[in-house]
């Protein structure tokens, strides 16, 4: 038997409760916790956030910290340093990638690799030379 949301809501029973996708789809967030819970205790104000991560107030003062780190990297400042961030550490990514290619073995010699290229050369650069020192 399917209850709508507002009988949901009034039932005390939690298996009367829409089970399916379909019909928790049309309720709202106070259908849910009127067939869920059948005295629903008021949400203290300025206490509710402990170490059990609870629910966010609708008070701006009273965010969680995941959404306060969320606003803050919404700011263009954040993006700006972030962005400045990445590329510093992308740039020493390549360089590194260019230094272990000047000491890996090809030819030509400024043959173009990638970097995928470069790892699997140098692997097998590596095998090469403890080859060489075993015997």
């Amino acid at each position: 038997m399917m209850l709508s949301p507002d009988q949901a809501a009034d039932s005390d029973h939690p298996s009367s409760a829409p089970s399916d996708p379909e019909s928790l789809a049309g309720t709202d967030a106070k259908g849910l916790l009127g067939c869920c819970v059948s005295d629903p205790e008021p949400v203290e104000e300025g206490g509710g956030e402990g170490k059990g991560g609870g629910r966010a107030s609708l008070h701006p003062q009273q965010l969680s910290r995941e959404e306060k780190r969320r606003r803050r990297r919404a700011t263009a400042k954040y993006r700006s340093a972030h962005a400045t961030r990445e590329r510093i550490r992308v740039e020493a990514f390549n360089l590194a990638f260019a230094e272990l290619r000047k000491l890996l073995p090809t030819l030509p010699p400024d043959k173009k690799l990638s970097k995928i290229e470069i790892l699997r050369l140098a692997i097998c650069y590596i095998s090469y030379l403890n080859h060489v020192l075993d015997v």
